[in-house]
């Protein structure tokens, strides 16, 4: 099983790898943007994935983090401050220490009580954007200077395309051995009993929240990103609708898998790219499909593949 994960992920990575060479010859800069999109929400798709595939943790607010990291990025633009690493930085700690407190008192809860709790911080800094009148508040901000990373800046589309790449692939290398560790095993076993869990002595609460800690952390570096990549922060990327595209997302791909979200992302995104210049109406084509995907490959994406090697 660990074998045909680590193949599926490579191929997909592959395939990625490949999109910058299709829009040289091809001559469509959209292709660069629309990878570059697919890869920042793999990567929140994917740390979502950790707490909800691996911790049967159901965040409905874990795009509370994207925009934390969205918002790091243009706060820090706005008072001249184009450093792209100190943006990264700044983004993953702050999402990091909100992460940490939310999931201190979230955790203290199960079942549907965490499901709307979740919910509830997550549109607490929803809102919180939305009051933020300095920095744009409802209407957003625009980011007028490219983060700059000294061999390059946001505004090459190539290099950044590359440069996400490489982070989703660290994120996934990194995702893979801690799921494969002690921290990994404990998590699992949390999520299948964690009374026993807690009878054999293991502080459970406190591997939760570590998980629920570097979750955020790498939501937030998603979040700054996109903030990269659209030149633009808005309160919007902390709704309730973005942490249910994140949902889809691992669904789509298949819960657990690493390597799932990572094709559901791409899935979902390149269907609403496609149907969206078919009709203005396509979330009612969208919409169906899904439910026949779901239906038919109930473990996912990634499930079929699976099945079908077998």
């Amino acid at each position: 099983m660990v074998g045909r994960a680590r193949l599926f992920s490579i191929v997909v990575l592959a395939a990625l790898a490949a999109v910058p060479l299709y829009a040289w010859a091809a001559g469509d800069a959209s292709a660069l943007d629309l990878g570059i999109r697919v890869m920042v929400f793999a990567l929140a798709a994917l740390s979502l994935d950790l707490i909800l595939g691996f911790g049967g943790m159901i965040s409905f607010g874990h795009a509370a983090y994207l925009g934390v990291g969205a918002y790091a990025v243009g706060i820090l633009s706005h008072y001249g401050i184009t450093d792209g690493f100190l943006h990264l930085a700044v983004a993953i700690a702050t999402s990091a220490v909100i992460a940490f407190l939310i999931g201190a008192v979230c955790l203290r809860t199960t079942g549907v009580y965490f499901i709307m709790i979740t919910l509830a911080f997550a549109q607490m800094l929803f809102f919180l954007g939305v009051s933020l009148e300095k920095f744009g508040g409802d209407d957003g901000m625009t980011i007028w200077k490219p983060a700059d990373y000294h061999l390059f800046t946001a505004a090459d589309r190539y290099a950044l395309y590359y440069a996400v790449l490489v982070l989703l692939i660290l994120g996934l290398a990194a995702s893979l051995q801690l799921i494969d560790s002690r921290f990994g095993q404990v998590l699992r076993g949390a999520k299948s009993n964690e009374r026993r869990m807690r009878a054999l002595g293991y502080a459970t609460y406190r591997y939760k929240l570590a998980a629920f800690t570097l979750a955020g952390a790498m939501c937030g570096l998603a979040g700054a990103l996109l903030a990269n990549l659209t030149g633009f922060v808005a309160p919007a990327y902390m709704a309730w609708t973005r942490s249910g595209e994140l949902l889809v997302m691992v669904i789509l791909g298949g819960i657990g898998s690493l390597a799932g979200p990572i094709v559901g992302s791409a899935v979902l995104l390149m269907m609403e790219h496609v149907l969206s210049r078919v009709t203005q109406h396509w979330m009612l084509i969208l919409g169906p499909i899904l439910v026949l995907l779901v239906l038919f490959a109930k473990r996912g994406i990634y499930g079929w593949f699976v099945r079908e090697a077998r």
